[in-house]
């Protein structure tokens, strides 16, 4: 198999997972180390993956990764996120959703739930809402982002402060390796900040690649949050923290 097949295949990985390891690589495409090693170098050259010990992740940056590509990501780490998450979300409750793939996954495990009030930024969650007749959907007002269906600035963060939430769920662009919850938009920044203030229990929806991401704009910590749903455990490290700041991390793998 010549580089220029395998290239596709390797990116294609490296989006659904998050990360793509040189052993794992070479013993998918049944090539050499060094081949791959290569591989991953002139991806890196071109800049379309970013080399780290082991292996490659997708780039990091200020520009963040387009919201069709995202959408298509990782989608049963996603699900099985979805599902965990909306387990810990009781019924005849009131919760904030906001934008993202991960949220919109969790509004599609709510499907069943009943006598929710669920308010949210983000017209796809509420399309997705829709089709729960035991659920009220407020949209909050604000400037849509027509690239994502989201609804942001100050008008946004206006409506949030008229309600008071059971449980904010949010999702985020990277966690850092001190715990610092990033995004690339600080106006969605600011949002989800305004949402974490009225919630009175946060959770964060972060599949595994969130990890090994990097953004320029800070949310808050892990440590202001309750509880962290994941596909995919961190680093021991700072698993480690959030143990110490008595951040619950619920590990939901693929499948389960």
């Amino acid at each position: 198999m010549s580089q220029t097949i395998r290239y596709p295949e390797i990116l294609e990985m490296a989006r659904r997972e998050g990360k793509v390891t040189v052993e794992h690589l070479a013993e998918h495409f049944n090539v050499t180390l060094q081949t791959i090693r290569r591989d991953l170098s002139d991806l890196a050259d071109a800049g379309r993956l970013e080399r780290v010990h082991g292996g490659a992740v997708l780039p990091s940056g200020t520009i963040n990764i387009g919201y069709e590509e995202r959408r298509r990501m990782n989608a049963d780490g996603k699900a099985a996120m979805a599902r965990a998450c909306a387990a810990q979300i009781p019924e005849d409750s009131a919760i904030f959703l906001n934008i993202g793939t991960s949220t919109e996954a969790v509004a599609a495990a709510l499907i069943h739930h009943r006598n929710l009030l669920v308010v949210t930024n983000n017209m796809n969650v509420a399309n997705i809402l829709s089709q729960n007749r035991d659920c009220e959907v407020i949209v909050t007002g604000g400037s849509l982002r027509q690239s994502d269906g989201g609804l942001i600035g100050d008008i946004t963060k206006a409506s949030i402060r008229q309600f008071k939430f059971d449980i904010g769920v949010i999702g985020c662009s990277a966690i850092d390796r001190d715990g610092d919850i990033l995004d690339f938009d600080v106006q969605e920044v600011g949002v989800s900040q305004a949402i974490l203030n009225r919630s009175r229990r946060k959770v964060l929806v972060a599949d595994g690649s969130k990890f090994t991401r990097t953004a320029p704009a800070r949310i808050t910590s892990l440590g202001e949050i309750d509880m962290v749903v994941t596909d995919r455990a961190p680093a021991r490290d700072l698993q480690d923290r959030c143990d110490d700041w008595q951040t619950q991390v619920i590990v939901a793998a693929p499948g389960t």
